[in-house]
């Protein structure tokens, strides 16, 4: 199934009859205002961490499960993180000792969690669509989060970078983004790129060798360049991707070595984006691949303020798409 199809049959879902979040799947199809919603209550929640007490009540009683097929630590934790200061109740399974490991069905697993009366699946899955087939087959009064599925969607990762860069950059109709690396295979890629498109930045534009870009790459709304030297010009923020070797197929590329050589981001090829450019990373970082540890780790470089925002977004949304019909209780 495609990405398109895959978005095609999410748009009808993600929301309920009141036009309010219920599920979070894919930005594909969410409008500006929704979005912007998302950014304005992670806001709200940003001062929490400077409290004594790091916790709201708005999601006391709630029980969410964290389903993850796939391992991810950051993503996890920060998920674990806002669920707790939103003080719900969270239960986190482990691939590892899932029941699907020793043949239980992924909806076998669903419906033995439903007779536990949880109120949310958190689901990333190595499959495109997992996070879908979920909500359609779950029962009514329970959301699904979508941390990541397959080659498809990873719509909290792009929320949580939208938001760093509102932060630091304030309005997006200005701002030319780049977007470096494996487009191909990276879900947050495709989701940064709607996103951006939605929020109505000025330009995104993505920079690969012609081996990482999808087929008619530009169908979803980028430029295309295949030279740093070239597609950093003017540049107001660089998302770095790294190399997801593990889903490719075939040799994309010579070696690692030529690929930082051509494509990695360096303190000198930093110097050819805008002075103020900001440096972003969805991690993990692959240091000498795809970034330099000085350009990692230097001024320029927002990457811990995403991993730390990651928590105040994840709790947004999370607390959106549980509020009742007619508002938050």
């Amino acid at each position: 199934m495609t990405v398109a199809a895959i978005d095609a049959m999410i748009n009808k879902l993600q929301l309920n009859a009141e036009g309010k979040l219920k599920h979070f799947i894919t930005i594909e199809g969410l409008s500006k205002t929704l979005l912007t919603e998302i950014l304005d209550t992670a806001e709200s929640f940003v001062g929490i961490t400077d409290q004594q007490i790091k916790k709201v009540p708005l999601l006391r009683g709630k029980t969410i499960v964290n389903l993850f097929f796939e391992n991810s630590t950051r993503t996890r934790t920060t998920f674990e993180l806002a669920a707790k200061r939103l003080s719900a109740d969270v239960l986190s399974m482990s691939i590892s000792t899932s029941s699907t490991s020793k043949g239980e069905s992924l909806l076998d697993t669903i419906r033995n969690l439903e007779a536990m009366f949880v109120d949310m699946f958190v689901v990333r899955h190595g499959i495109s669509g997992a996070a879908h087939f979920i909500a359609r087959h779950t029962a009514p009064h329970i959301s699904v989060i979508n941390a990541g599925d397959g080659q498809h969607a990873h719509p909290t990762q792009a929320m949580l970078d939208m938001f760093t860069i509102r932060q630091i950059k304030k309005d997006f109709a200005t701002l030319r983004v780049a977007i470096i690396g494996d487009i191909l295979h990276s879900r947050v890629a495709r989701s940064q790129i709607q996103a951006l498109n939605t929020l109505g930045v000025a330009e995104v534009r993505v920079i690969a060798p012609k081996t990482l870009l999808p087929a008619h790459v530009e169908t979803l709304g980028v430029s295309v360049s295949h030279s740093l030297a070239e597609g950093l010009k003017d540049i107001d923020v660089i998302i770095m991707l790294r190399l997801q070797k593990e889903r490719m197929t075939s040799a994309l590329l010579p070696s690692e070595s030529e690929y930082f050589k051509c494509f990695g981001l360096t303190e000198s090829k930093l110097k050819i984006a805008k002075p103020d450019a900001i440096v972003m990373h969805p991690g993990p970082i692959n240091r000498g691949v795809e970034i330099d540890s000085k350009v990692a780790d230097g001024p320029q470089s927002v990457i811990l303020k995403q991993v730390s925002n990651g928590i105040a977004v994840r709790m947004a949304i999370m607390s959106m798409a549980m509020q009742p019909q007619g508002g938050m209780q």
